[in-house]
């Protein structure tokens, strides 16, 4: 089926709150909101479909060894941004907005937010004005960088460990 709604774009799934749609030249899957969200407000709750003592592309870090795929599935088709609009609660297994989401608007979280070293990382080209080139995760961020963004509580209490380690 088709997206009117965005041009480019044809729906694969549909979620109730979000569609997951396909981008027609790049074939990239990304997830878009059906509704207006307000700042604060939870969008879903999520739980762990498989937890991995080590992290793949597909799963968030909840702890230093413990890494979750996400239920509902769906919700891995939120793709990265270094101006992110939602945020992968990990304590309470809550994706939260982070700011008002239009209809139609494209769900993006900021992965180091909940990754201190990512298994790939990858050149940013989200187009955002801070765009932080090189995604490598939260153990790579300068220190002030670091405010910018929402952390989970596991990358949060993570500072001192950070220090220590170069920064590239």
């Amino acid at each position: 089926m088709d997206s009117t709604a965005s041009p480019g774009y044809t729906t694969i799934s549909n979620h109730i709150i979000a569609e997951v749609r396909r981008n027609r030249l790049s074939n990239q899957k990304a997830l878009f909101t059906l509704r207006r969200l307000m700042p604060g407000e939870v969008i879903a709750d999520f739980s762990a479909g498989t937890i991995s003592s080590e992290p793949t592309y597909l799963t968030v870090q909840v702890s230093d060894d413990k890494h979750i795929t996400l239920q509902p599935e769906f919700l891995q088709y939120i793709n990265h941004s270094c101006e992110p609009n939602v945020f992968f609660d990990t304590t309470l297994m809550q994706l939260v907005a982070l700011r008002e989401i239009n209809p139609d608007e494209e769900l993006v979280f900021f992965y180091p937010s909940s990754e201190w070293e990512m298994t790939q990382s990858f050149q940013c080209h989200c187009g955002s004005n801070n765009c932080l080139g090189e995604i490598k995760g939260a153990a790579f961020l300068s220190n002030e960088i670091i405010p910018q963004y929402r952390l989970t509580d596991f990358i949060q209490s993570r500072p001192a460990k950070r220090k220590a380690k170069k920064v590239a």
